[in-house]
C-alpha cells in the first residue's frame, strides 16, 4: 500500500465485485468449517417464507449467548437448515454471528459469515467494518486489512470512530506504523480513541518513546487520559525502565483517577511498570493496597520478583496465590519456572513442570521449554537437556538452541555444541555468537586447528563480533 489516496482512488473506481472475488479466494485457501453448499445457501436472497420478529430475537440471543464453539455452531446449523439468514437479510445477523465467532476464537469462521454477507449483496455498516478488523488482526492478514481499509473509503465510514481506531490497531499489530499513522494524520475527526489506538500499537509494538511523545501530544491537543491510554503509557515506561518517567505517570495515574476507584487492569499496569524498573518494593506496595487481586496481578508480581533475583520470594508468591484459589496461567509458570532458573532449583523445577501440564492441565509451550532447557543446561544436565528438546512437540527457536549452546560452552562439550551449531546455523547462518561460542568451546580442549577453521569461515562470510557498549539515558 503506497499511501492513503492511493486507497481512496482504489475505492472510488474499483467496483465492490473485486473484494468479493477476493473473498472467493481467501475462502479457498482457508479451509472453511462449513461446505461449499451451506455457503451457497447462505448466499440466497429470496424465500416464499415470511420473516417472524420474535423468532428473529430469540436467535440473535442465542448466538449472542454462546459460550463456546461447538453451541454456536449447533445454532450456526439450525440458522441455515431454516434459511434464517435468507428470511432476515439483515446486516445485523451476519454481525451478530461473525462477532460472537471472533469472541470464540474462530477468525477463520466469523469471516466466512462476512464473505456471505458480501455474496448476498447485504452493505457494510458501521459495525461490521470494527468486526472484520478484529478478525483480520486475529489471523494477521494484510491483504484483508488492506481490502476492508478500501471498503471502508468505498462506503464512507472511515471517519467512524471504532472503524479508524480499529484500522490503526490492526496496521500496528502488521507493524505497518507509516499506514498507522497514515490514517491517525489523515483523521477529520479525531477522538480519543484514536490516540488510543496509535499509542496502544506503538508501545505494544517496541515503539515506548514514540509512544510516550504520542501521549505528551495528546494532552497538548486537550484531551484527557483514560484508563486505556495509561494502561499503554505504563506499558510503554516499563520497557523503557525509566524509574523517574514512572514516577510522573503514577501521578498521572492518581489525578486521572483521583475521584474514582483505580480499577484492576490499571493497577496491575502500574506493577508491571515497577517490576520491569526494578523496584519491587513500590510494586508490592501497590499490589498490596488491591482489594481484589487477579491471575494478571499476582503473576505481575512473580514475573518480576523472579526477573530481578528474588527467588524465594517469586517461589512464596506463587505458593500464596494457590491458597487464594486463585488457577495460575501460562504466564504464571514462566515466572515460576524462571524464578528456579535464577536460582539453579532444578528439582523444583522439573516439579512445576509437572504441576504445570499434569495438574492444571497447561499446554507446555516454547517460554516454557525455554526456560527448563536453560535450567538443565545451566546445571550441567546436557543429555536431559537434548531429551527434552528432541520430545518437544514444536521445533525449538534460536533463543532455545542459544541456551543450550551456552551451556555446551560453560561446560566444553565439544560433540554437542557441535550438534547445537548444525541447527543454529540453519536457523541463522550470520550469527556470528554461535562462531564465538564453538571457538571457545574447542579453545579448551586446545583444538586450535578447529579454531582456525572457523576464524577463516567468519572472514570470508564477513562476521565479526561487535563490541558491546553502555548508553546511560536520563
Amino acid at each position: 500500500m503506497k499511501s492513503l489516496q492511493h486507497f481512496r482512488l482504489k475505492a472510488s473506481t474499483i467496483p465492490f465485485c473485486i473484494f468479493c472475488n477476493f473473498s472467493h479466494n481467501l475462502a479457498e485457501s482457508l479451509q472453511p468449517f462449513h461446505d461449499p453448499y451451506i455457503i451457497s445457501r447462505l448466499s440466497a436472497t429470496t424465500l416464499s417464507h415470511q420473516p417472524n420478529l420474535d423468532n428473529a430475537k430469540s436467535i440473535a440471543l442465542q448466538v449472542s449467548n454462546s459460550t463456546n464453539l461447538r453451541h454456536l455452531r449447533q445454532i450456526f446449523a439450525h440458522i441455515i437448515r431454516t434459511h434464517f439468514l435468507e428470511l432476515n437479510p439483515y446486516s445485523f445477523h451476519y454481525n451478530n454471528i461473525s462477532r460472537t465467532y471472533s469472541r470464540l476464537e474462530s477468525p477463520r469462521e466469523a469471516l466466512h459469515v462476512h464473505i456471505a454477507m458480501c455474496r448476498a449483496g447485504i452493505h457494510p455498516d458501521r459495525f461490521t467494518l470494527p468486526i472484520v478488523l478484529k478478525v483480520a488482526s486475529q489471523i494477521l492478514d494484510h491483504i484483508l486489512a488492506e481490502q476492508v481499509h478500501g471498503m471502508s473509503i468505498k462506503y464512507g465510514l472511515e471517519d467512524d470512530m471504532y472503524c479508524e481506531s480499529g484500522l490503526i490497531s490492526l496496521y500496528s499489530k502488521l507493524g505497518q506504523f507509516e499506514n498507522a499513522r497514515k490514517v491517525f494524520v489523515n483523521s477529520r475527526e479525531r477522538k480519543l480513541g484514536s490516540w488510543n489506538a496509535i499509542i496502544g500499537g506503538l508501545s505494544q509494538g517496541g515503539r515506548a518513546r514514540e509512544a510516550l511523545h504520542m501521549f505528551i501530544e495528546m494532552m497538548r491537543n486537550g484531551f484527557y487520559p483514560d484508563d486505556v491510554t495509561m494502561v499503554s503509557v505504563t506499558s510503554g515506561c516499563g520497557s523503557l525502565g525509566d524509574l523517574n518517567l514512572a514516577f510522573q505517570l503514577h501521578k498521572c495515574v492518581f489525578q486521572a483517577k483521583r475521584l474514582e476507584k483505580m480499577d484492576t487492569l490499571m493497577m496491575n499496569s502500574i506493577i508491571d511498570m515497577y517490576g520491569k524498573c526494578g523496584r519491587m518494593d513500590l510494586a508490592y506496595n501497590v499490589f498490596s493496597r488491591m482489594e481484589e487481586k487477579t491471575v494478571s496481578s499476582w503473576t505481575s508480581m512473580i514475573v518480576g520478583l523472579a526477573a530481578h533475583g528474588h527467588v524465594d520470594d517469586a517461589l512464596e508468591c506463587f505458593r500464596c496465590m494457590r491458597e487464594t484459589s486463585i488457577k495460575p496461567n501460562h504466564v504464571t509458570f514462566v515466572g515460576v519456572l524462571s524464578a528456579c532458573v535464577h536460582g539453579g532449583m532444578v528439582e523444583e523445577g522439573k516439579y512445576y513442570f509437572k504441576m504445570m501440564t499434569n495438574g492444571y492441565r497447561i499446554k507446555a509451550m516454547l517460554p516454557h521449554y525455554g526456560c527448563m532447557v536453560d535450567l538443565l543446561g545451566r546445571a550441567g544436565l546436557l543429555e536431559e537437556a537434548k531429551l527434552m528438546v528432541e520430545g518437544m512437540p514444536m521445533k525449538a527457536n534460536v533463543v532455545i538452541w542459544g541456551c543450550l549452546m551456552g551451556a555446551c560452552e560453560k561446560y566444553g562439550n565439544v560433540k554437542m555444541g557441535e550438534w547445537v551449531g548444525k541447527h543454529l546455523i540453519e536457523l541463522e547462518p550470520g550469527n556470528d555468537g554461535l562462531f564465538v561460542a564453538l571457538s571457545n568451546i574447542y579453545a579448551s580442549h586446545g583444538m586450535w586447528k578447529e579454531v582456525a577453521k572457523l576464524r577463516e569461515i567468519m572472514k570470508e562470510l564477513k562476521l565479526a563480533k561487535l563490541p558491546s557498549y553502555s548508553l546511560p539515558e536520563s
